[in-house]
């Protein structure tokens, strides 16, 4: 699928429960990083979706977003899901090297809005009120940004391992105004942050941040917000992507 106001191309992958939806369509899951993870998502949710009053996950329809690309996590994914930020407060990439282009999250956005989401309910019986993103490291700062930019267009944001090291300015700047952006009609958002206990020695401090973010979500005087933070044990930036998914599933299901 080609996004009509940058030209870019997405690879998008579609999974369909066999079951017959409920009348009022079936929740749908938006999945960042398809290349990598999108197999590891379609299987959990045909295994524990067969039985949702044991395992607590309802068949939902699963929509990747990827690139047409043989690599798991393309440089495309730097540019689509990161906000501009200034050269001077990126981090340092461990070889040196100058970052990918970046910039893009707002263009992103968009093309999820205003194309993606219409041409899926056009396509599918989907319920446009129980609709989940999902994204890890990178694809979790996204998931964020899009939470503290945009609330409501998604009811439930699920981020593994986010990069909140990535964008820290921004990130605090949103947060002073996040509230002032929820207004009554937004219906009841539940948040997901994830990590794994391996990655405590990462300089990012991806655990820390995600902790405090999660426990700044909950302080908020909004009453739209739920916000919950699991570490995994015994688990690395990479190795956390099964065991995050599958937790992900029971908590978009729970709503």
């Amino acid at each position: 699928m080609r996004a009509e106001h940058t030209e870019r191309e997405y690879e998008i992958r579609v999974w369909v429960p066999d079951s017959a939806p409920p009348a009022s369509g079936y929740p749908v899951i938006y999945l960042l990083d398809a290349n990598a993870v999108f197999g590891t998502m379609v299987e959990a949710m045909c295994a524990q979706s067969l039985r949702p009053e044991k395992t607590g996950v309802v068949p939902s329809v699963i929509v990747g977003i990827g690139y047409r690309a043989s690599a798991p996590f393309p440089p495309d994914r730097h540019y689509d899901f990161m906000m501009s930020v200034p050269e001077k407060e990126l981090p340092r990439r461990p070889d040196g090297a100058t970052w990918p282009e970046h910039g893009g999250a707002e263009a992103f956005t968009q093309f999820i809005e205003e194309q993606l989401k219409p041409d899926i309910e056009r396509r599918y019986a989907i319920d446009r009120s129980r609709q989940s993103v999902v994204g890890h490291s990178l694809g979790g700062l996204f998931v964020l940004q899009l939470l503290l930019d945009h609330p409501g267009t998604f009811r439930n944001y699920v981020a593994g391992s986010p990069s909140l090291h990535w964008n820290l300015a921004w990130i605090a700047r949103q947060q002073e105004t996040f509230v002032s952006r929820m207004t009554d009609k937004h219906s009841e958002i539940h948040v997901f942050l994830a990590a794994g206990e391996l990655e405590g020695s990462h300089p990012s401090g991806v655990i820390e941040r995600s902790r405090a973010f999660t426990q700044w979500l909950n302080r908020t005087d909004s009453r739209v917000v739920r916000a919950d933070f699991i570490c995994f044990e015994d688990e690395g930036h990479v190795s956390v992507l099964p065991v995050f998914i599958g937790r992900a599933l029971r908590f978009v299901s729970s709503d």
